[in-house]
């Protein structure tokens, strides 16, 4: 069961440079549009794929440099007994300490052995496949993998080439799946010889007139054709070989003309049963052409779930779907620092996980607010669209994400935003300041590049905007909570929150003569976080309530709010 160990690509495409040792299992590879995912896919695919030669272009090359050779290494590990043969790989086999993860040129008892594959193409375009090793290449020696070595390890490629992995073609998975072999040459040449005679014999009655012409036409000018011309079909077009041995369902329907969705399903399914023979796999874009549901058992089939890691898995996804369904050690990122691809494995610490189940969508953006709960999801959300509807772009049209982090613990908003800048994302913080945090856990987030934005001092997010909007969005807050959550209810908080004084239709009777005093305003933010049955505490609520009442009387608020929400703005529309 090979496996590949490390992955080295320079010049290649809109990689530069990159050095990555990838996960054993599933490596799910998510990032912004042209990061490099499917490139990693094309390099392994072209350095390790069964093939004699391969189409080079400039445009292959890193920003067109064709100075600069493409050099694709893949290092191969977990070796059969075939290519570790003293004779045949010897100078190549080398050394791979999984424990430090370091690689060294000769191999050693206390390590695993492994082969160091490695394709190049210079700027005459011809791709050359070869073997390596830092004390071969001193000495001059080369050699390149064996063609049946090459074949039993060449990945497979789920989604491209879908019927020739429903034939029996060489390379398949279908061939790979046993070890016997149809010996069926001569029936298929009889297959092929019948076909002809029974074409000629249809045709001979249908175009009669035409080879009548023909024949006078030979005759007369002596060109041999016998006594009549026959309408067969072409020897050379007609050869059937092993490809035409496909898949077919119990009523002859070839399976070739399967869907997308279906033929991954079975092909991923396949290359499963096939893992002893043939152990990589490669996806782009796992979830095309599937439903959330057979996604989910496209995954599984793929070993997502697996201990045992059945296969090693190269793949590519946009769907949040996708990412809720693996593990945070199978997710990860690819970027380009500094002139250098990385690729940054998203993990499972508690602060990572949690997100990757609740708020995956977090992980396809490029830029995420984490907010300290719902209240601020609903708010930043609500918000956005009043923007919108001002014909302001949209904050996820821009690539942006919300991340609940479940409120509680005022820690965990700057510990999950931590989290999110050390995978190279654009991070604010959006929180309370009734319950402040630990200094070192925010100065820790703020070292690391984040930025943050909390309501003023002791205010949770209803304090603000109880204590900042003006009468008539007060007014309007308190109707909203009436229809939300029933006019009893309402009643009961601001009377138990202001031991008897006051009751929410007086309350409303004053504020509409004199407006809504600093007193009334403060019980009213108290009454309506009240825990366990908040007016607002949910997503939905505070989005209607931004976009409905906040968002359209922001101009008359109280000016420093209005400089929080400007500031929110700034941060969420910033290209």
């Amino acid at each position: 069961m090979v496996r590949i160990r490390r992955i080295e690509i320079s010049n290649f495409r809109s990689i530069q440079f990159l050095d990555w040792v990838p996960s054993a299992g599933v490596n799910c590879l998510i990032g912004p549009g042209d990061s490099g995912k499917s490139t990693i896919l094309d390099a392994i695919d072209l350095c390790l794929g069964a093939r004699r030669s391969a189409p080079f272009g400039d445009t292959d090359f890193f920003r067109l440099d064709v100075i600069n050779p493409i050099v694709i290494s893949l290092t191969l590990g977990h070796l059969p007994d075939a290519l570790k043969n003293l004779e045949i790989y010897g100078e190549f086999l080398r050394g791979f300490d999984a424990s430090t993860r370091s690689f060294e040129d000769e191999p050693r008892s206390s390590i695993e052995t492994v082969l160091t594959l490695r394709l190049s193409v210079s700027s005459d375009l011809e791709p050359v496949w070869a073997l390596f090793s830092e004390r071969a290449a001193a000495a001059g020696i080369e050699r390149s993998l064996a063609w049946k070595d090459r074949t039993a390890v060449a990945p497979a490629r789920i989604g491209s080439y879908t019927n020739t992995n429903l034939s029996w073609t060489r390379g398949s998975v279908l061939n790979r799946l046993t070890e016997e072999k149809a010996n069926l040459g001569a029936e298929l040449a009889k297959a092929a010889r019948g076909a002809r005679t029974s074409f000629g014999t249809q045709a001979a009655t249908q175009l009669g007139a035409s080879l009548k012409v023909v024949t006078d036409t030979a005759n007369e000018l002596g060109v041999p054709v016998g006594s009549s011309a026959q309408a067969l079909l072409d020897a050379h077009s007609v050869s059937i070989g092993d490809g035409a041995i496909a898949l077919h369902s119990e009523a002859g329907v070839p399976l070739r003309s399967l869907g997308t969705g279906s033929s991954r399903l079975l092909i991923a399914g396949l290359q499963r049963a096939a893992a002893e023979a043939a152990t990589i796999a490669l996806v782009d874009e796992v979830e095309y052409g599937l439903e959330p549901h057979r996604l989910t058992r496209l995954l599984h089939s793929l070993g997502a779930k697996d201990q045992k890691l059945p296969l090693q898995v190269f793949m590519t996804t946009h769907s949040p779907v996708a990412i809720r369904e693996l593990a945070g050690n199978q997710v990860f990122v690819v970027r380009a620092v500094a002139g250098q691809h990385c690729v940054l494995e998203v993990g499972v610490a508690d602060d990572v996980q949690s997100t990757v189940r609740a708020d995956p969508e977090a992980f396809l953006a490029k830029s995420v607010v984490v907010c300290e709960g719902a209240s601020e999801v609903g708010f930043g959300r609500g918000l956005d669209q009043h923007w919108v509807n001002q014909g302001q772009q949209s904050f996820f049209a821009l690539g942006g994400a919300y991340v609940d982090v479940g409120g509680s613990d005022p820690d965990r908003v700057y510990v999950r935003g931590t989290a999110l800048l050390r995978l190279g994302y654009r991070v604010l913080v959006l929180a309370d300041a009734d319950k402040p945090p630990k200094q070192e856990v925010v100065a820790m987030f703020v070292a690391a590049g984040g930025e943050s934005l909390t309501w003023r001092p002791d205010r949770a997010l209803e304090d603000e905007l109880f204590m900042s909007l003006s009468d008539d969005a007060v007014e309007s807050l308190l109707q909203r909570a009436v229809d939300l959550v029933d006019e009893e209810l309402v009643n009961s908080h601001i009377q138990s929150q202001s031991n008897g004084k006051f009751k929410l239709a007086t309350i409303l009777d004053e504020g509409r003569v004199f407006g809504f005093s600093s007193e009334v305003r403060q019980i009213l933010g108290l009454a309506s976080r009240k825990r366990g049955s908040g007016w607002f505490k949910s997503v939905t609520k505070f989005e209607g309530i931004a976009a409905d009442i906040v968002g359209p009387n922001l101009a008359a608020a109280d000016k420093g709010f209005v400089e929080l929400v400007d500031s929110l703005k700034r941060w969420t529309h910033a290209t």
